[in-house]
């Protein structure tokens, strides 16, 4: 296979990667947005926007609702023992997660 094939490849896996996860991002943003209630402040968020500690409405109660609504709307099984909070720490880490599902 040539270079430019190979880099070719590479570019459109990538890309097609890095298109999913801003789909998920997108997608968990909605989740959140839906959950805790936030309204159009969540059109403001990205992957590096703090959770847990940050956004008031994230209690502990509200992960419950979260995961749940999360499970639900990917189509996953999340174990107590997955989740901390480095998973709750920023959309992006907690979008990450997510992926990370989707594709085990």
């Amino acid at each position: 296979m040539d270079a430019l094939r190979l880099h070719r490849i590479e570019y459109a896996h990538r890309y097609r990667n890095w298109g999913r996860s801003l789909t998920t991002v997108s997608e968990v943003t909605k989740v959140l947005a839906d959950v805790l209630q936030v309204g159009s402040r969540a059109e403001k968020w990205d992957s590096s926007t703090s959770l847990l500690g940050s956004v008031p409405e994230l209690d502990s109660m509200a992960v419950v609702g979260v995961i749940g609504a999360l499970e639900e709307h990917f189509g996953i099984s999340v174990a107590d023992d997955e989740i901390n909070a480095e998973t709750f720490s920023t959309l992006g880490s907690l979008s990450a997660f997510i992926e990370q599902k989707l594709h085990a």
